[in-house]
Order: C-alpha cells, then sequence, then structure tokens
C-alpha cells in the first residue's frame, strides 16, 4: 500500500515539474548571443496616469535600454496597443532611438495573444526575454505569464516599467517573481550584455549611453574623459 502510494506521488511530482512554467537559469549571465527584449505600450494615454515612478525617469530608462539593445544587435520589438484609436503613437523618444523598429500595433491586452508579437520572439530562437512597459500589473504582467507557461525563461526590467500606483506595481512584480521571472534594472542589464571592458567595440557605446542615461554613473564618465583623461 505505502510502495504504491509512494509511486503514484511520486508520478506526480513529475507531472507538476513537466507542467511547471520555466524559472530563468540564474546562473547563466544575459549575452548579447541569448537575450531577445519586448517593449510594451509606451504611449501617451497609459503614461498620464503614471505614479510608480516619475515619468521623466521612466522614459529615460525605457530609451536607456532600447539603445543598450541597439549596441548589442539584441533582437527588439516595441508593441502598442490601439495606438489610433485609444493608446496614441509609441514615445517619440523610443521611435528617434530605433527608427528601424515598427510597433506591433494590436488589441489583445496581452500582447502575447498577439501572434505577430509571439512570432517575433520565436523567430529569433532566444529563451531570455526581457520585458518592459505600461502598466505593470496588465499589459507586462500578462505577456509575462504568458512567456512563462510557454517555457521561456522572462526578465522584468522594473525601472523601465510603470504602474498607476506604486503599490500595483510592486505587487504586480511580486506576482511576476512567484511565477518564476526575474527583476532586473536597466543598466544592470547593459552591463551584463557588455560582461568584459576588453570588448572595446561596445564599450565605448555603452559609455555613450551611460552619459546620455546614466545619471550620476554618466556624469562621472563625462568627469573622467574631459578632466582626467587628457592629462595622462
Amino acid at each position: 500500500m505505502r510502495l504504491a502510494f509512494a509511486r503514484y506521488a511520486f508520478a506526480a511530482i513529475v507531472a507538476l515539474a513537466a507542467a511547471a512554467p520555466a524559472h530563468a537559469d540564474l546562473r547563466e549571465p544575459l549575452t548579447r548571443d541569448n537575450s531577445v527584449l519586448l517593449m510594451v505600450d509606451y504611449q501617451p494615454q497609459f503614461v498620464f496616469s503614471v505614479q510608480s515612478i516619475p515619468v521623466v525617469e521612466l522614459i529615460n530608462n525605457a530609451v536607456g535600454l532600447s539603445k543598450a539593445a541597439k549596441a548589442f544587435e539584441v533582437p527588439t520589438t516595441y508593441a502598442t496597443i490601439s495606438a489610433q484609436s485609444f493608446g496614441g503613437p509609441l514615445f517619440r523618444q523610443l521611435t528617434d532611438a530605433r527608427p528601424e523598429l515598427t510597433p506591433v500595433d494590436r488589441t489583445s491586452i496581452d500582447a502575447w495573444q498577439d501572434p505577430r508579437v509571439r512570432a517575433a520572439i520565436a523567430a529569433t530562437g532566444r529563451k531570455k526575454l526581457l520585458v518592459s512597459g505600461l502598466w505593470t500589473d496588465s499589459c507586462v504582467t500578462l505577456p509575462v505569464l504568458s512567456a512563462l507557461k510557454d517555457g521561456y525563461e522572462v526578465y522584468v526590467v522594473v525601472d523601465a516599467s510603470a504602474d498607476v500606483s506604486r503599490e500595483s506595481h510592486e505587487m504586480a512584480v511580486q506576482r511576476m517573481i512567484q511565477a518564476g521571472a526575474v527583476p532586473v534594472t536597466w543598466m544592470a542589464v547593459m552591463l551584463e550584455w557588455q560582461g568584459d571592458w576588453a570588448r572595446g567595440n561596445t564599450g565605448a557605446q555603452v559609455q555613450k549611453i551611460a552619459q546620455e542615461h546614466g545619471g550620476a554613473w554618466g556624469q562621472g564618465i563625462d568627469y573622467h574623459q574631459r578632466m582626467v583623461a587628457p592629462r595622462k
């Protein structure tokens, strides 16, 4: 009896493990070759009500993230929702940073339900998916949960995402963490992609992005380049 129960319990555990959403392997760094980025709904209608982070800071972080992805040639998908009828166009700062990208406009709140978005991500063959956008508790959370269910290792760029209140943002982040997503910040992602300052071809671009969007760190780089380096 006990042996039969033990076998049943073991089989149940195996079945649950097989059905569980994928958790990102924290031991494997994000690289330019294993990452793919989805940025959703950076649109006027949704930023009007943002309270979880200053809007200027949100835009700065989102643009920094997108520029970093371009520097490392990380495949990036912009997505909007009802841009012509309600949401408005993607932030001009993001389109100016990546004029080569055409946003996928959709009607589904969960961007993952749009086959064009899924196809764009799947076509890269990469499993480490970074997601950011507005609002955290809906248009970020829902595709994150869906992508986890589909076996992706999902990272949420929390400082490039925002919501109508700090509570909504924080509860959404907690929910995604509990589901298996990993919270990250945009500059940490950029430095993880860089990996080694000996990689000079991207190192100069990282420093330029930091000078434009990296706050105090960027000012430090600017000071070194203008004050210290010329005296050596």
